[in-house]
């Protein structure tokens, strides 16, 4: 395979590790928005967040906290955020799934800045509502 994590996850390619363990593995993004700013991955390669088996998810999710709380205790940013982006069309650079988790600072100049869209009516949320609903209940 010629995905760039899977070779840094082999050990092919040279990473600043900062968290490993038997399915995961996280280290320094070499082009940080902030200093401090980390990347996790699973080690198996997943392109995005919903190929990853549901089972791995609440160990991600552990994952993503222990390592959030250390970046946020050793850098003492004035906030963070944590965020993935699945497929091109949503930023996904690297199809292979990964977290960023980056400090954040006043005046750091990174925004996430969208045009807000909005619903036609309280129907059409409805709809959207119920169809959601009815999948997660499922």
């Amino acid at each position: 395979m010629d995905c760039i994590f899977c070779k840094i996850v082999q050990g092919d390619i040279p990473a600043t590790k900062v968290y490993e363990d038997d399915d995961f593995f996280g280290f320094l993004d070499i082009a940080p928005i902030n200093k401090g700013h980390v990347l996790i991955i699973p080690k198996e390669h997943y392109e995005t967040y919903l190929e990853m088996p549901e089972e791995l998810s609440s160990k991600f999710g552990e994952v993503l906290h222990k390592v959030t709380k250390a970046v946020y205790d050793a850098v003492e940013p004035e906030g963070y955020n944590i965020f993935t982006n699945n497929y091109k069309i949503a930023g996904q650079e690297v199809p292979h799934l990964h977290f960023h988790i980056v400090p954040r600072f006043k005046d750091d100049g990174f925004s996430f800045v969208w045009p807000h869209q909005k619903y036609d009516d309280t129907d059409e949320m409805e709809d959207f509502k119920e169809k959601i609903s009815k999948l997660i209940a499922e």
